[in-house]
């Protein structure tokens, strides 16, 4: 029995930083990659599982613990990745939380906190642009393909970013501001041949939501066009790898959410 093992030759070989990387989207992109041959530096926080999913995944994989608003982390993170695989090519930014709190609590007589406000723009917001801002500084020692083409930034917003829940002020401000910085960053880095993308998913069958009860869970999906269920991170990985893929994809937000717009 001959059997056969496809790798894209378009991934092989890369480089890929994926913050985030332990879990969720951020752990199918991961794994995804590594199938399509290319080498990954999954970083995460050091509580994270991380560490487990590289020695799973072997030699093309390797954790570096990392929080997205730390400088030192990221050049730790780069650093290593640079000393084990030689180069950066592609960054995925997956790391991000989430809040749930209305701007004011009538029945509590109580304010949204400032510091859990601060809290998510800090690591969603500042914390991507921190990720970009240090490694386009390896993207660009790489040698330009055909196009000119040296790196390919992907980010993760949400469709909060467009039509944000009861609750949501703090979370649809962190991701409208990724969604925003998207095009002028592109703009920017299109003089050194990196190309910038931002995804933005709406419900996935996350680690989040799977502690959701099974109701609750049947509801959101029931909420969602076509097809009628939670999306899979095997999917946002795949829109990854799309986006590596064409040359073309620049300076845009895509949505990846089977037609849904969120009500209040």
């Amino acid at each position: 029995i001959l059997t056969l093992i496809f790798i894209n030759i378009l991934l092989q070989g890369l480089v890929t930083l994926v913050t985030g990387g332990a879990s969720g989207l951020g752990r199918a992109t991961v794994e995804r990659f590594v199938k399509q041959g290319a080498k990954v530096i999954i970083g995460d926080l050091p509580t994270s599982k991380g560490n487990e999913l590289a020695t799973e995944l072997g030699s093309s994989a390797i954790f570096a613990p990392l929080n997205v608003t730390s400088e030192a982390d990221i050049q730790n993170a780069l650093d290593l990745g640079i000393k084990e695989f030689g180069k950066l090519d592609v960054l995925v930014n997956a790391a991000g939380v989430a809040v749930a709190y209305k701007t004011y609590n009538s029945q509590k007589k109580a304010p949204h906190l400032l510091e859990d406000f601060e809290r998510i723009i800090k690591i969603n917001t500042i914390g991507t642009f921190n990720v970009i801002r240090l490694a386009v500084g390896h993207m660009v020692n790489n040698e330009a393909n055909v196009d000119g083409q040296r790196g390919v930034i992907i980010n993760t917003a949400s469709v909060a970013a467009y039509d944000g829940q009861i609750g949501q002020a703090a979370y649809a401000a962190s991701k409208g501001a990724v969604v925003s910085m998207t095009l002028p960053i592109a703009r920017d880095l299109s003089r050194d041949g990196i190309r910038v993308v931002t995804i933005a998913p709406g419900l996935f069958d996350t680690p989040l939501l799977a502690l959701l009860p099974e109701k609750v869970r049947i509801f959101l999906a029931k909420s969602i066009p076509f097809p009628q269920r939670l999306g899979k991170p095997e999917e946002f990985a795949q829109l990854t790898q799309a986006i590596v893929e064409n040359p073309l994809l620049n300076g845009e937000t895509i949505r990846l959410d089977g037609a849904l717009r969120m009500q209040p």
